[in-house]
């Protein structure tokens, strides 16, 4: 991989990790109606496990799963991100169906967002914050890539595996 290439990806990982931090966070805090959107879909990869979601130690199925336990079980939450970082893990993901080049445009990468900082659950004036940490890996949504799905506000990026600890 040529300098420029190496550029490129160092550039689409920067902007999609940034993109999916501030819009996961904020769907966390206001609109945990859409949480399941951000995760891929089970039918991406049959006879697998994925999306592989860790709450604090605890495996959740699937999607739907983790959205019902924010809109049902989790209090209202402040999520404050305090730092984030980003790393390309695979540089040539294949996507079935998809003839996008990856080292000219970025999209067919994998990408390890490591993310901490503070959340309060309750109410805003009265939680405490906590500390936490999350990992995410990133993987190009095929329905974004390969044109299957002509909708409104289709991610680019959703996540295949989600480890999140509180720290204290």
């Amino acid at each position: 991989m040529g300098d420029q290439e190496h550029v490129s990806l160092i550039k689409a990982s920067t902007n999609a990790s940034q993109y999916f931090v501030d819009s996961y966070y904020a769907a966390l805090n206001q609109r945990r109606n859409t949480i399941a959107s951000f995760y891929m879909a089970p039918a991406a990869m049959p006879g697998t496990n994925l999306p592989s979601i860790s709450f604090n130690g605890t495996q959740i199925p699937t999607a739907a799963a983790m959205q019902t336990l924010f809109e049902q079980q989790i209090p209202q939450s402040h999520y404050e991100v305090q730092c984030y970082d980003c790393h390309v893990v695979n540089p040539n993901y294949v996507i079935e169906g998809s003839h996008v080049s990856p080292t000219k445009t970025g999209k067919n990468i994998t990408i390890l967002v490591a993310v901490s900082g503070y959340v309060k659950y309750g109410k805003p004036k009265e939680a405490q914050p906590r500390a936490f940490s999350e990992s995410f890996l990133l993987v190009p949504n095929p329905a974004a890539i390969t044109g299957q799905q002509r909708m409104k506000n289709v991610k680019e990026w959703v996540i295949q595996t989600q480890t999140f600890r509180i720290v204290v």
